[in-house]
Parts: structure tokens; C-alpha cells; sequence
């Protein structure tokens, strides 16, 4: 089956044909180190299997997982076993948190494990607990939380382990939209300080965008396009790609830098618009005016200028733009 994977057989052919489920092929993706990596793709796109080919939950019939430049299908059972306590932890979409355990427990679950010191586990399981807003819970057992609140005990376990490599499979999936919005605003600002490298499982467009600096879409298991989200709404690779942006609010998700003219000049007298502000601010700023120019900044110096001309276009999909371009 392997060979006929690599042959190209489409995963529908090789189910009909031959009874087997291709879950993946040729993923080849380079996670970096203090970014969020977003996955997603429709449900049977493959992005849960290629989570779990990270931790080895699930081993990939070929092929390479290389962490911090080590092969960890190279790796013994102890080996992984080391990996996964120490360098990985993993927040699930349904919070997995023990019913019969407080959560301060389960909070500091991982650091138990390795057979850390119980009293520096406790006081590092409340200090995460009070750094996403769970001061007071510690005693309380999952059953007396909100959907809400178990998935922060959940990502407070997640901070205790101290692992450098944080996966999140649908995190925030079961969460109803505002505190959804809320959980995804908390992690950016946990991002901001800690600098962890996160995978990030989702189906949700919206939330990939707003999280991701790297993002990959997945279709029947295999890498439809991958790069900065900003790049992807703008240069969809495929009709699949446009159909799945297409109904984005761009103004509220592109960014001043995405569409202004790069330029290194002094400023000439225009007004200033930060180049992570969205065309939704630069629109409102403009007052309407279609000839308005905007200098760009981005910590303090002047990188670039955004025009209102440009920013009409980039409100407007490139199929609907270039008809013909796919």
C-alpha cells in the first residue's frame, strides 16, 4: 500500500480498491520554535492522525518525526516515554481531566508523574491556575466546572509540565463561541511571554487566522497549502483554498502590512496606521476617502505605505478579481 501511496493513488481509490485508509501523504511541515502551528482542515482531512504522529499516539507507516533534530521513530519505549513526560504536553478537545482528582491534582498531573517534588508541584499548579483566572478553584473537582473552565484546568496542566512542545487537538472545539473567543485571546496573551512552540488542531477558519503564524491546510490527507496566513487569504494556491476563504470578513483579518507598499522613505506628512491594525481600522480612519495614504510603522520606524486604492482591492477574493486564474 505504501508504494501505491506513493504512486499517487487517491485515498478514495485505495478504500474502494483495496480496503485500506490512507490517513496521510507526504506531510512535510517545519514546525518553529516559539510559534503557534496551526493545523486545519474539514473533518477526514487527517489533522488529528498527523497531531498524534507528533507524539508518536499513532506511528506513521513511513517517514521521519524529527523533534529538536532527533528521530523519534528512532526511539525505545523508555525513550519515548522520557519524550512525552518531559518535552510534550497535550491539550484535548473534551479536557480529559481525572473526574476523581481536585483540580489542583490534575493541574500538576504531569509533574506527579516524573515523581516531582509534591509541594513544588502544588505551588507551580497555582501559580498557572491563577495566571488563567482559576485563583480558588484548586479544590473543586471537574464536575463543578463549566465547559470553560475545565479546558483552562486543562492548558494550566499543559504550563505545569514545563514542556516545550504544546500540542492542542480541537482545543477549544466544544466551547460555545464567546468562550471560545476568550480561551483564544488567553493563549495569545500566554504566547506573548512564554514563547512556546504550540500545534494547534482546528476546523474553524476564523480561528486558524487569528492564531496562527504558520498555517497548514489539510485536504484527504495531504497539504493543500501551507505558509502565513495573511499570504494564504491573499494568494489562495487552488479553487479548494479560494471556496475556503471566501467567505472570511477580510477587512477584520488582513493586516496594514499584508497590503501596503513596502518603502524604507521618512514620513511625508501622512497619518500613521501600525502595520498589525487591521483594513477594518485603516477603512474607519480613512473617513471614506478613496484616495487616502496611510505611512505604515512597526516599532517605531516607518516600513512601508498603505493606499486606500489597495486596500478596496484586497477586500475583493482573487477568483473574483481574476476569474480565470484557477
Amino acid at each position: 500500500m505504501v508504494a501505491r501511496a506513493k504512486a499517487g493513488m487517491h485515498k478514495k481509490d485505495m478504500l474502494k480498491d483495496h480496503g485500506h485508509v490512507l490517513g496521510l501523504r507526504d506531510i512535510n511541515v517545519e514546525i518553529k520554535k516559539g510559534e503557534i502551528t496551526v493545523i486545519m482542515g474539514l473533518s477526514g482531512s487527517g489533522k488529528s492522525t498527523l497531531i498524534r504522529h507528533l507524539n508518536r499516539l499513532i506511528d506513521p507507516t513511513a517517514g521521519e518525526v524529527i523533534v529538536n533534530g532527533t528521530d523519534i521513530m528512532k526511539l525505545d519505549r523508555a525513550q519515548l516515554l522520557q519524550l512525552r513526560r518531559t518535552q510534550m504536553s497535550m491539550v484535548f478537545q473534551k479536557f480529559a481531566l481525572l473526574p476523581h482528582e481536585t483540580v489542583l491534582k490534575n493541574t500538576g498531573m504531569a509533574c506527579s508523574v516524573r515523581g516531582e517534588d509534591r509541594v513544588k508541584t502544588d505551588e507551580t499548579a497555582r501559580k498557572w491556575l491563577a495566571r488563567i483566572g482559576l485563583a480558588g478553584a484548586e479544590q473543586m473537582y471537574p464536575h463543578q466546572l463549566s465547559g470553560g473552565m475545565q479546558q483552562r484546568v486543562g492548558l494550566a496542566r499543559a504550563l505545569t509540565s514545563n514542556s516545550e512542545l504544546m500540542l492542542m487537538d480541537e482545543a477549544y472545539s466544544a466551547l460555545d463561541p464567546l468562550i471560545r473567543s476568550s480561551m483564544q485571546d488567553l493563549l495569545l496573551e500566554l504566547q506573548k511571554d512564554l514563547q512556546k512552540t504550540v500545534v494547534f488542531i482546528t476546523h474553524d477558519l476564523d480561528e486558524a487566522l487569528k492564531l496562527a503564524d504558520h498555517l497548514v491546510i489539510l485536504k484527504d490527507g495531504e497539504i493543500v497549502q501551507q505558509g502565513e496566513p495573511q499570504n494564504i487569504l491573499l494568494n489562495p494556491a487552488d479553487p479548494y483554498i479560494e471556496d475556503f476563504v471566501s467567505d472570511i470578513n477580510r477587512a477584520r483579518v488582513l493586516r496594514v502590512r499584508s497590503v501596503m507598499e513596502t518603502t524604507g522613505t521618512d514620513d511625508d506628512g501622512y497619518e500613521v496606521l501600525e502595520g498589525d491594525e487591521n483594513l477594518e481600522q485603516a477603512i474607519l480612519r480613512s473617513g471614506g476617502a478613496a484616495d487616502k495614504a496611510f505611512a505604515v510603522h512597526s516599532e517605531g520606524k516607518r516600513v512601508g505605505t498603505l493606499r486606500m486604492t489597495d486596500v478596496l482591492k484586497a477586500l475583493v477574493p482573487s477568483a473574483a478579481r481574476n476569474p480565470t486564474a484557477f
